[in-house]
């Protein structure tokens, strides 16, 4: 009984430890910058929304937004589009070499950014493509496509093969099935896979800040010039960065019961 009564104090302690830093962001983005150089507080002494309103009235905040929206929404719908097939092919055929070529997939992920960002500079350059934003679409698909098809493949080996089978003998081409039934059976899988490839590409700063200058800054690299200046505004600094856990917040809002499910099945 007493261990029971009890229990929660060890979740809450984690949940509190893990909200900290996120409440802390908010808090001082309702701050002064006095208050914010000067003193500790827990909470804000006088509460403040002009840092907001400085983040909303400039147009470059506006424009990094944008931007960085922009191409995470383009890496999200390739990245899926292109795994689809390749975890159809790898749930449902054997092929020579089909484990050593899933293996490799995944050492893509693995790899530090770093080691792409100069090819893939020298690339685009040479293309054309610098600076735009698809050039950091498909920069960021070398990660998130591994990631998408490792996810995917396991949701579609849940599904089985007779599925497949019986479509095929009901006269459904290979495309009709691919999107009338087998899509709508691993919707979770998709929702899954498109969650962590929209967080990977919203959070990722290397190769965005390499790839992407002025005409497509992303918000990563404006937080990051904006520290570095002298006489930083750390009030819109804090506020510009709460902002950006908002696309975050609302993608998880609506693929939280397929991140569950992900969880449930073990592939997540």
């Amino acid at each position: 009984m007493k261990q029971g009564r009890f229990a929660w104090i060890v979740p809450a302690l984690y949940i509190l430890f893990l909200m900290t830093p996120i409440y802390w962001l908010v808090a001082m983005s309702l701050k002064t910058n006095v208050e914010i150089t000067t003193r500790f507080t827990l909470w804000p002494e006088l509460l403040t929304f002009d840092n907001y309103a400085k983040v909303f009235g400039d147009e470059r905040w506006r424009s990094v937004f944008a931007n960085s929206l922009m191409y995470v929404s383009l890496n999200t719908v390739i990245s899926v589009a292109v795994a689809l097939p390749a975890a159809y092919a790898f749930s449902r055929y054997r092929f020579f070499g089909d484990k050593h070529l899933f293996f490799w997939l995944l050492t893509n992920r693995m790899a530090p950014a770093a080691v792409f960002a100069l090819p893939f500079f020298q690339l685009y350059s040479a293309f054309g493509l610098f600076d735009t934003h698809i050039a950091v679409a498909l920069a960021h698909c070398l990660f998130n496509v591994p990631l998408a098809v490792w996810i995917l493949e396991g949701f579609m080996s849940g599904v089985p093969r007779e599925i497949d089978e019986t479509a095929y003998i009901d006269g459904h081409s290979f495309p009709s099935f691919f999107v009338k039934i087998f899509m709508p059976l691993i919707a979770s899988g998709i929702g899954v896979a498109a969650f962590f490839c929209f967080m990977f590409s919203w959070v990722e700063y290397l190769i965005a800040d390499a790839l992407a200058r002025s005409a497509v800054m992303p918000i990563t690299t404006r937080l990051q010039a904006l520290s570095q200046a002298s006489g930083t505004d750390w009030g819109v600094l804090a506020a510009a960065g709460t902002l950006t856990l908002i696309p975050g917040a609302i993608v998880i809002w609506f693929v939280r019961n397929y991140i569950a499910k992900g969880f449930a099945l073990g592939r997540v």
